[in-house]
């Protein structure tokens, strides 16, 4: 049984794992441009897919409020892949094939997004990745791949100027799920630990959703690190930070690849690991607080909306359709070689800062590192951009 939910131009019918489409092979459903998204929706990253979704909205109420594009409103057709490639895959299939949409965006894990590769490169339609940090999704070097966020390079050297800059750690452990987004993370990190002068201590992986890290958090607790970096999602970033302290496993810095430690939810007592992800520092590609134009505008319409603040997988969704339509409106085609050709000569700023894509289809977003004090993420470097100062991480016994 069909389950619809309208989010004003936006029309979900999810049938087991696909959206229902009502456009034909011309990317146009009832005199509508139609945008093909894949994120999602079910399965251990739903919560990351629901951002996407928000995000979605509040850009396509503003496009369709200015006019939409090419004299047209503008639909979003979107395809759950419920936080598995093969999924993305059919959706990939299902929005190009079937459904004949100019531009695809998505998904969110980079485990899905490097999956898409090699079908949007086959098929010849441009891909706007809002979220996946992996690099390997850009070193692919297809033609048809656009990357709005910063990627685990980025990431590592952020925190890496972050650590050199408070107190210069000269041990680390890395942590990481087993999946490209962690891999990709776990190398950057060691890569750029290794160059700086800090040794790596230890070095786990685990599989995602299991009930207990104990026994890994015990080894990495054996090797003293100065600073631990995980690599996790939402669900994960929870279980290891508590049983972190029920383990008694202290370190000088708990810190991220973003992903589950910067989500709006980890912060929180009902949805992630409350108390325990105070102190926290992670890499972030977005703040409310940020000074690019329009983020407070974002921020305030999302809390409006949806009695939250948003994190950065929401204006990601929001940032890559508003890129998706500018590309559409310069081209003033749905030709799909032409709005490929029309996402390389994109130069935009707004809510996520400057947008360009370089080599690779990349562009060159800047990071900065956060830390939960009180609940909230609050931006902690770099200096010229921080909102807040520093809180040391106390041991689990004086909290």
């Amino acid at each position: 049984m069909a389950i619809r939910v309208a989010l004003g131009c936006v029309v979900l019918a999810l049938a087991s794992s696909a959206c229902r489409s009502r456009n034909d092979a011309s990317g146009s459903a009832n005199g509508s441009v139609t945008i093909g998204i894949i994120t999602a929706l079910t399965g251990p990253q739903a919560a990351f897919g629901q951002a996407h979704q928000r995000g979605y909205a509040i850009a396509l109420d503003e496009l369709n409020e200015v006019g939409g594009v090419l004299g047209k409103k503008i639909a979003l057709d979107v395809y759950d892949d419920q936080s598995k490639p093969d999924i993305a895959l059919q959706g990939a299939s299902k929005l190009v094939d079937q459904d004949g949409v100019p531009i695809l965006l998505g998904s969110y894990s980079s485990e899905s997004s490097l999956a898409l590769v090699p079908t949007v490169t086959r098929k010849q339609i441009p891909l706007v990745v809002p979220t996946a940090t992996a690099d390997d999704i850009v070193e692919q070097k297809s033609a048809w791949v656009f990357r709005l966020c910063a990627g685990s390079a980025d990431y590592a050297a952020a925190m890496v100027d972050f650590l050199k800059n408070h107190g210069a750690p000269k041990t680390i452990a890395i942590v990481s799920e087993n999946t490209n987004f962690g891999q990709s993370n776990a190398a950057a990190m060691r890569k750029a630990a290794l160059q700086s002068g800090v040794r790596v201590s230890d070095q786990e992986s685990y599989n995602a959703g299991s009930p207990s890290y104990s026994p890994m958090l015990e080894r990495v607790k054996e090797a003293r690190p100065d600073v631990i970096y995980f690599a996790s999602y939402l669900l994960d970033a929870t279980t290891l930070m508590r049983q972190s302290r029920q383990i008694d496993l202290d370190a000088r810095f708990f810190a991220a690849a973003g992903a589950g430690f910067s989500a709006a939810e980890f912060p929180t007592a009902d949805k992630g690991a409350g108390s325990d992800a105070e102190y926290t520092v992670a890499v972030s590609q977005w703040v409310p607080a940020v000074k690019w134009p329009g983020a407070a505008e974002f921020d305030q319409k999302f809390v409006a909306r949806y009695g939250s603040h948003p994190a950065y997988h929401a204006i990601q969704a929001y940032a890559a359709l508003k890129v998706a339509i500018a590309a559409i409106g310069k081209a003033a085609s749905i030709d799909r070689a032409a709005v490929r050709d029309a996402l390389r000569d994109i130069s935009l700023q707004g809510p996520f800062g400057p947008i360009h894509f370089g080599e690779n289809g990349q562009n060159h977003h800047p990071v900065v590192v956060t830390q939960v004090q009180k609940g909230k993420h609050v931006v902690v470097w770099p200096a010229d951009v921080a909102t807040a100062p520093l809180l040391e991480t106390p041991p689990w016994s004086s909290r």
